[in-house]
């Protein structure tokens, strides 16, 4: 969906997009440099405690294309003043944040919730 290059299959599966890499553990048990943590998918679509954050150039043209591919997006893109964004589902579950910034390359912050 991100346009990427899979440089790995698995263990971890590795993918370079743009200029940047992007590393996808399976999950699973304990290891020894992360004893007593167990990585998992999100039980709960509606909780999430992470997410990636990706910033597009034309977010409506990824938009367009990624569902034509069939990604799940929980809205359509929305303009936050500071940025135009919306967010995909991973085939996880996982949620990913996809975004153009506009505003924000003059200044402009995100509006909150309390602001119209």
């Amino acid at each position: 969906m991100l346009g990427g290059q899979v440089v790995l299959e698995e263990n971890p599966c590795i993918i370079k997009v743009a200029n940047s890499w992007i590393i996808m553990n399976p999950g699973g048990g304990p290891t020894d440099d992360k004893p007593d943590v167990i990585l998992r998918p999100p039980e709960d679509r509606h909780t999430a405690s992470s997410f990636l954050n990706v910033r597009v150039a034309d977010i409506h043209g990824f938009y367009a294309a990624a569902r034509a591919k069939g990604a799940e997006f929980l809205t359509p893109p929305i303009d936050r003043r500071a940025e135009l964004r919306c967010y995909m589902r991973d085939p996880d579950g996982y949620l990913i944040e996809v975004g153009q910034s506009t505003g924000l390359l003059k200044g402009i912050l995100a509006r909150t919730d309390t602001e119209a």
